[in-house]
């Protein structure tokens, strides 16, 4: 299987179109949101092309294409206009034969973990930093955002394929790799 995974798109129709068409380059089986998907919050400034609205009508199409995890941002009144679950807090996947637990990062991060058994992945978002950090018994990574990046990250996401995870920019340029052996 084939995901691509992004976090943080914080309402920016610029940058939802941009992500899109890294979407239908990379022609995953699925698209993971790791939260905060129209609403920018109140410690972020709008981005650039913050249109919820337009982000609501790009993203419902894909409905069956997505899976998505709740993030600080997300609210009761989201799932009213998303046509696609958004408020689960996390997600347990096993996705070619690696144990991932997906979550916003808010409640459950890298300082916080959930418990986790060995070589487990915690995948999370909220930070908008995009990482890769090798803990005892288990892989913290971060997608970064694809609208507000922070400490000089890139807009970006990423791919999962085989067992490697592909930091890239929303132009497609691969940037970080980690390859796992589970």
């Amino acid at each position: 299987m084939k995901m691509m995974i992004a976090s943080d798109i914080h309402g920016s129709a610029y940058y939802c179109e941009q992500l899109l068409k890294a979407y239908e380059k990379e022609s995953p089986d699925k698209l993971l949101l790791l939260g905060d998907i129209l609403y920018h919050g109140p410690r972020n400034d709008l981005p650039e092309g913050y249109a919820p609205k337009k982000v609501i009508e790009m993203l419902n199409p894909l409905a069956e294409k997505l899976l998505c995890v709740r993030g600080n941002c997300e609210a009761e009144v989201d799932q009213m206009v998303l046509k696609f679950p958004v408020l689960a807090e996390y997600a347990w996947l096993n996705v070619n034969g690696l144990n991932i637990f997906a979550t916003h990062g808010h409640h459950h991060g890298e300082d916080n973990p959930p418990p986790l058994s060995s070589g487990d992945i915690l995948l999370c978002g909220h930070t908008h930093v995009s990482c890769c950090h090798k803990h005892d018994g288990f892989t913290y990574l971060n997608p970064g955002s694809v609208s507000i990046p922070k400490e000089n990250t890139p807009h970006g996401y990423m791919v999962l394929e085989d067992k490697t995870f592909t930091w890239k920019t929303l132009d497609g340029e691969a940037y970080l790799k980690e390859t796992f052996n589970a």
